[in-house]
């Protein structure tokens, strides 16, 4: 039977590597690690709560790249490059083989995006697992919220909707729809063609709607053309119904993808450049003076969506 020290040992011995940056790590009482000159720390941290984030039948690997991506997504928002993980894990018992799952998603995620797991902390209770991600940016190429201004083009990454509509679906959820729900893509490469472009940019994690009202600037609205929404083929087949979809890319969360705004003349460059990567990029909207924003639809009607987004306390 493991104890908390040869659990320890294992994420140690998985999770180390020589990397210049990083002066101790797992096995001290803190980890010492070296910034790079002429780069802004950028910091963030999320908790994954079990029967709100994820679900005991999930496999752990899942539950391990979900841990990290959502970290990953706050700092591609940014557009800063992540560089180190610390990795708080609560565990019911010492159970080795959900462990090394979870190491699994997580390490093989933090390989593929050049971050270093080096420290944390492991107890025993409900499992419950808080990531805190550090990464840099050059500070001039910060992206930020509420910057943006009337007249700017709204545009977004890939698709929206297919979390929420794994949601909705349940059971009946298509594979391709499941996979965006467990498996979310952080948009590190298309925020790097962004810095310098994009205006002001956020991750797409509590709807868009909600994640929109977020990134207007004081006293600022937007229009949404929801005919433009990207829809995945998956979506359009699992669900048809326009109105039904529509409901869920306005107000589902979980898809984290980047919504920013841009000047017009900006646009085709950017566009340009996050093909080179293989993003895409859809125009939905454009930023306007007055507040409060408005859906339209193809024949330029108003149309309503009972959606706020996520809301951690809302019962």
């Amino acid at each position: 039977m493991s104890n908390e020290f040869d659990l320890i040992a294992r994420i140690r011995a998985r999770a180390v590597g020589p990397d210049p940056s990083v002066v101790v790590d797992i096995g001290d009482d803190a980890a010492l690690f070296l910034p790079e000159p002429g780069r802004a720390l950028v910091a963030t941290t999320d908790s994954l709560i079990l029967d709100r984030h994820f679900r005991a039948d999930w496999a752990p690997a899942d539950i391990g790249h979900l841990a990290l991506a959502v970290n990953l997504s706050d700092l591609a928002a940014m557009a800063a490059r992540p560089r180190w993980a610390l990795l708080a894990l609560t565990l019911p018992r010492a159970d080795e083989a959900w462990l090394e799952g979870f190491l699994d998603g997580f390490l093989a995620l933090a390989a593929r995006t050049g971050t270093r797991l080096i420290g944390g902390n492991l107890a025993a209770g409900p499992l419950n697992i808080g990531v805190q991600l550090l990464g840099d940016v050059e500070p001039q190429r910060a992206l930020r919220r509420a910057t943006t201004r009337p007249g700017q083009l709204l545009a977004v990454t890939g698709t929206l909707g297919d979390a929420a509509g794994a949601l909705a679906l349940a059971e009946r959820a298509p594979a391709a729809l499941r996979r965006r729900l467990t498996r979310p893509e952080p948009r590190l490469d298309a925020a790097a063609c962004l810095a310098g472009r994009a205006r002001s940019m956020i991750d797409i994690s509590d709807g868009l709607l909600a994640d929109l009202a977020h990134l207007l600037g004081p006293g600022q609205g937007a229009q949404l053309d929801v005919a433009a929404l990207p829809t995945s083929p998956a979506l359009q087949a699992a669900i048809p119904n326009t109105a039904q979809r529509w409901a869920l890319q306005l107000g589902g969360g979980n898809d984290y993808e980047l919504l920013w705004a841009i000047e017009p003349d900006e646009l085709a460059a950017a566009q340009a450049a996050l093909a080179a990567v293989g993003s895409e990029a859809t125009v939905i909207g454009r930023v306007r003076a007055d507040p409060g924003i408005d859906c339209i639809d193809r024949e330029g009607r108003k149309i309503e969506i009972n959606s706020d987004g996520w809301d951690h306390f809302d019962r």
